[in-house]
């Protein structure tokens, strides 16, 4: 390893200030980081708006674990609402099991100078009782004092409320949904209540459905209306994004009838007459993405200054709407943006590049502003970086198919050997974003393409679609299809080509070793190989997933069986390296433990590696270490490089 890449991992695992879950209230940003030595220990910290010099003020003081289990993957942890310049901070703690409590005001004087930004009113209240089950933090606060939330029990998701001023209560079950619900939001006096619901066989990205409830003076529902109509969703199967509301009537979200989660906003004054009042139809732009987890944010502001995401080809736009007309575009040199926030005119976010590591983004849109972002943010660019090419190639039955090349940084052979990237979901996506991982490799002389094979997102839906039924074969195709296409371009070495594949892609990157000779070897971490498997002890979330990636369990049984790597692991003749946390709760290292010594027994390269303490995605910065430094000792010895 060059002093270059330890500088790189360096930079990409660095603990200074993570800024994990951003939120902007007022003049002051509230986020998580870890506390002490181990990793079930953080604390929520905020500091001035634009200050990036202020000492962080730590908010909770008491021992805490603030995550959020809700559907098994989680989301956002915790929320800040302002009243009358009052800050409610809501947490969910995972050593109590409970929703925890905090009133914060402005200090009347200014304690910049004490690293105080924000003064306790009141001290950290237990509000609820512990819970077998997980809460989600999209919480809403009435004018009555009531805490609205959702949470998961018993493999069923309720609508609950919870008392401002009583602690350590039993949750308030207030709705049982049929299945799955999520993403609750009210409008100003939180006196209508807004959700999204799905069911089996249905994940959420694939059909769910946008309801509304109007609340008594009690806070009970006083009645509940689906939202329907025959434009969007009376005949159709349609996924609704992130309900947002931007004032007491109006709601915004995005919806994607037309093939494209594109813009909607619906007017809701009356809730038995709720009408479009707006819809934005623009083919090629995402303004949504696939909801694996909750609170992921699109749209922030108000109706008299909205900002709202937009995926735009390979970089994302902010669109800056008011009155419900665009009044400005500002292109990002951003390929990913999370933990995106508006108050007022001031606007909060974490984003990524081709290029550079991730920032924190604060600009204040009442200063006059250009519409190119470059020029007003300071990015630390890598200059010595292999940048992301886009490449199209024809995947599965010919269908035009989205790829990013990364050309090697140095040439040790006459031709490069091709390293082809899987990714995980397998409704996700390559963004573009910077990798150190794939710099490693081009470092070393590698020609990485990372693949987004049909069934990716941020393609539209139809693109989206095209895995349906077809896990193990669209995937596996496209991968082969474009390594085919590089060798034939005389890019590559067509001796010396393998595949990475985590999690799903493991299963992809599997597959693609059963037929064909393309691929020389593979390279796996926590890899699906299972899918019979897969369907009986995938969590909760998952279970219906698998009906629209292979099928119906009962009516396509063989497809479970033929596709899964495990049932065709004896003819796989060529070398594999499998790494595996035996705390992975998605898919059991002992799965991985069954083909062992059949892997083992048909390749002296084949390798199997276990990690007593990581889970579904490798954490420890040491054991990230290792497995790069075994496989790069695999592929010398399976390519003979």
């Amino acid at each position: 390893m060059s002093n270059d890449d330890k500088l790189k991992v360096k930079q990409t695992e660095s603990k200074k200030n993570a800024f994990k879950e951003l939120t902007i209230i007022g003049d002051t940003i509230f986020w998580i980081d870890v506390v002490g030595e181990g990793q079930n220990e953080n604390a929520i910290f905020a500091r001035p708006f634009n200050d990036k010099e202020a000492f962080p003020q730590k908010l909770t003081s008491k021992k805490y674990y603030i995550k959020n289990n809700f559907h098994g993957y989680g989301g956002k942890s915790y929320k800040c609402i302002n009243s009358k310049n009052i800050f409610y901070l809501l947490w969910i703690d995972q050593i109590t099991k409970a929703v925890w409590f905090q009133i914060f005001k402005e200090p009347s004087s200014n304690y910049s100078s004490q690293n105080k930004y924000l003064d306790s009113v009141q001290e950290p209240r237990q509000l609820s009782k512990s819970i077998d089950g997980n809460f989600d933090s999209s919480f809403v606060i009435s004018e009555k004092n009531l805490l609205y939330g959702i949470c998961e029990i018993n493999n069923r998701d309720y609508l609950f409320s919870l008392n401002l001023k009583k602690t350590k209560q039993d949750i308030y079950l207030i709705k049982k949904f049929k299945n799955f619900a999520g993403e609750l939001s009210s409008n100003t006096s939180a006196n209508l209540l807004s959700w999204i619901e799905w069911d089996s066989p249905y994940m959420p990205w694939e059909r769910n459905d946008l309801f509304f409830a109007q609340i008594d003076s009690a806070g009970e529902i006083k009645k509940i209306k689906k939202f329907s109509n025959k434009q969007i969703n009376t005949k159709k199967n349609v996924s609704f994004f992130q309900p947002y509301w931007i004032s007491q009537t109006i709601l915004v979200c995005s919806e994607d009838s037309s093939g494209w989660w594109n813009l909607l906003f619906l007017d809701v004054s009356e809730i038995e007459n709720i009408f479009i009042n707006k819809r934005v139809e623009r083919n090629l732009i995402e303004y949504g993405v696939p909801q694996w987890v909750s609170g992921i944010t699109f749209f922030s502001g108000t109706i008299k200054n909205l900002f709202c995401l937009a995926k735009k080809e390979n970089n994302l736009v902010l669109e800056q709407y008011k009155d419900l007309q665009l009044v400005k575009e500002f292109l990002t040199p951003f390929t990913s943006i999370s933990d995106f926030g508006v108050f007022r005119k001031k606007v909060l976010l974490k984003g990524c590049g081709s290029d550079f590591l991730e920032i924190v983004l604060e600009i204040d849109f009442s200063e006059k502003l250009s519409s190119n972002f470059s020029e007003q943010i300071h990015i630390d660019h890598i200059k010595e970086c292999s940048k992301p090419e886009t490449f199209w190639f024809k995947g599965f039955e010919d269908q035009s198919t989205h790829s990013f090349l990364y050309r090697p940084l140095v040439a040790n052979l006459r031709k490069p050997p091709l390293l082809v990237r899987a990714h995980s979901g397998p409704t996700s996506f390559f963004d573009g974003s910077y990798n150190s991982e794939v710099q490693y490799w081009t470092t070393k002389g590698f020609f990485v393409a990372e693949v987004n094979y049909g069934g990716s997102s941020g393609f539209g839906k139809a693109y989206r679609e095209r895995l349906n039924y077809k896990w193990g074969i669209v995937d596996s195709y496209d991968c082969k299809s474009l390594a085919l296409e590089l060798i034939k371009s005389n890019l590559v070495d067509s001796e010396k080509v393998v595949i990475f594949g985590n999690s799903a892609g493991g299963l992809t990157a599997l597959n693609c070793l059963l037929y064909g000779s393309i691929f020389k070897a593979a390279i796996c971490r926590y890899p699906v190989i299972d899918l019979k498997d897969m369907y009986y002890n995938t969590h909760r979330f998952e279970k219906d997933y698998l009906n629209s990636l292979v099928g119906n369990y009962t009516k396509n049984y063989d497809a479970f069986i033929n596709r899964s790597p495990l049932n065709h692991i004896n003819t796989i003749k060529k070398p594999i390296l499998i790494f595996h946390g035996k705390k992975d709760k998605v898919i059991s290292y002992e799965q991985t433990l069954k083909i062992q010594e059949i892997l083992m027994r048909n390749n002296k390269y084949s390798e199997v590696m276990f990690f007593e303490n990581e889970g579904h995605g490798f954490k420890n910065i040491e054991n990230k270490k290792v497995v790069m430094q075994k496989s790069q000792e695999f592929l010398k010895n399976a390519l003979n490089i």
